[in-house]
């Protein structure tokens, strides 16, 4: 059967990805539609606890705001930087990347309890754009044709963006600290003398999301680093320059 290549595109994309896209789409056309009001989504500790809406510690980080720039914006770069995260450095490891979306929510959580956050969505996607951003530190970028870069500086070239938009870079650092937490945790402590994973995935979750990685012959498939910014075009390295 034959599909428009907007819906061929959405099936293909990988399970987390489109579960998380497509809940901050729906959270935003129910706002805009007026079926429900951006006060019954934002995070509110108090009635968390007295009147159980815990849906808030969900809705908080899919809601972008309304339609227009910012949303559009930020759904773009969740979409780009979670798929690259998904079918890149977590390839065939769907249950890490739940365990990353679970550790970068609950910190930012506890974060948004000492400095009064309402929405947390856009510092999630500064988290997956940091990860991403030092899983591959050897690609060029290139914003708006203004400056070139390595990657691991996009996430601060974006909270730099956003200080000349007028908006408040707190949520951005709380991004990037969570992102940063993440990658130190992940990538570092375990390399280094007496490191070790602090963030194993339980087996119940390895079950679940990667059944295939349960048998003893399964090997993950070898891991593929996409890159560019459709805003710019990605530089080949030197030839010298190894990742």
């Amino acid at each position: 059967m034959a599909f428009h290549p907007m819906v061929e595109e959405y099936l293909n994309m990988p399970p987390v990805t489109r579960a998380y896209t497509t809940g901050c789409i729906l959270t935003t056309l129910a706002v805009q539609l007026d079926l429900v009001s951006p006060f019954q989504l934002y995070f509110n500790p108090n009635l968390i606890v007295s009147q159980w809406q815990v849906w808030r510690l969900v809705t908080t980080f899919l809601f972008f705001g309304p339609v227009g720039f910012t949303f559009l914006f930020n759904l773009i770069f969740t979409y780009r930087y979670c798929r690259y995260l998904e079918d890149g450095s977590f390839r065939g490891r769907t249950g890490d990347f739940v365990i990353m979306f679970v550790f970068g929510a609950v910190c930012m959580v506890l974060c948004a309890l000492v400095v009064n956050m309402l929405f947390l969505g856009q510092a999630f996607t500064i988290m997956l754009v940091y990860v991403w951003s030092r899983r591959n530190p050897f690609i060029r970028m290139n914003f708006f044709g203004l400056m070139n870069f390595q990657a691991p500086y996009l996430p601060w070239v974006l909270l730099g963006f956003s200080l000349l938009l007028g908006n408040s870079v707190s949520v951005d650092l709380m991004g990037i600290a969570v992102g940063h937490a993440y990658f130190f945790l992940e990538d570092v402590f375990p390399n280094q003398p007496g490191g070790f994973r602090l963030l194993k995935v339980p087996h119940g979750i390895v079950r679940l999301f990667d059944p295939a990685a349960g048998d003893p012959a399964y090997a993950p498939p070898p891991e593929e680093r996409p890159g560019g910014f459709d805003w710019g075009a990605q530089r080949p390295q030197p030839a010298g320059d190894n990742q």
